[in-house]
């Protein structure tokens, strides 16, 4: 593999919890992989409430720098992270596959949304620190 490997994070809509971690895999490991996040479907807009919480915690505003794709809009990847979407994912080629399998937190309270975060930022980290080459 040349260059820093390609994650897509994939979920059926992408427009929450695969595009929360594309913001925090561009923002804390960017050093190691490029993000990137797509969905069997797109919505207009990213969901607000993880736009308004992910900028509150991090300064990144996602709905400034991301929108929501289709699959089709992707790189070639050598990691694919579906969200747990429950939602047959077509198969990307990929040398890696795994199923993070986070509950949709849409219409739910600010906790939520901010548990599913959590979960996400320390999944990145343990992403970042098994794909960081070795020396």
């Amino acid at each position: 593999m040349s260059g820093k490997p390609k994650v897509a994070f994939v979920c059926v809509h992408n427009s929450c919890r695969s595009q929360i971690a594309e913001a925090l895999g561009r923002l804390l490991a960017s050093d190691v992989f490029e993000s990137y996040s797509a969905g069997t479907e797109t919505k207009p807009a990213i969901n607000p409430d993880a736009v308004r919480l992910v900028k509150a915690r991090y300064g990144v505003d996602m709905a400034a720098t991301q929108h929501s794709k289709l699959l089709s809009a992707l790189p070639p990847v050598d990691v694919v992270i579906t969200m747990g979407c429950n939602v047959q994912c077509p198969m990307l080629p990929c040398s890696r596959r795994e199923d993070w399998g986070l509950a949709d937190p849409t219409g739910q309270s600010d906790e939520a949304f901010t548990a599913v975060i959590d979960e996400i930022e320390r999944r990145i980290l343990q992403l970042r620190d098994q794909l960081r080459p070795a020396d």
